[in-house]
């Protein structure tokens, strides 16, 4: 099992930014596929991004159309730590936002599916867009 801890949510203006992180710990070798999946009250969970460890320093990444050109995934490895920037905001990304981790044999199964079906995920932070 790996454990997640997101910090960083908070309430900003429209086209307003934030940074959130996850910081991973316990079987981490186990993790080379993680990411962020977010759910608003009434909505289905939404994968956001996702984020495969190629090697030490290279990743490869999913984005949902949604948060495209607004939304960076990055890892450091070297921290346990994945971030999620998220910039240009509106009030349509408030939600409650997730830090997903699981184990794909290759980055073709690290996709947004997976992120929102990963095996570990944290308790959540919330993120709240005013207009």
């Amino acid at each position: 099992l790996v454990q997640l801890v997101e910090s960083g949510g908070g309430s900003v203006q429209a086209g307003g930014s934030l940074t959130l992180s996850c910081a991973a710990s316990g079987n981490t070798d186990a993790a080379n596929c993680m990411g962020w999946w977010r759910q608003a009250p009434g909505n289905e969970p939404e994968g956001v991004a996702s984020i495969y460890s190629l090697s030490r320093e290279t990743y490869d990444t999913n984005y949902a159309d949604s948060v495209k050109g607004r939304f960076t995934v990055s890892r450091d490895n070297s921290k346990n730590t994945v971030y999620l920037q998220l910039s240009s905001l509106k009030p349509e990304d408030t939600a409650v936002y997730y830090c997903a981790a699981d184990r794909s044999p290759s980055s073709k199964y690290c996709t947004l599916r997976t992120v929102v079906s990963a095996r570990d995920w944290g308790q959540g932070t919330q993120v709240t867009v005013s207009s």
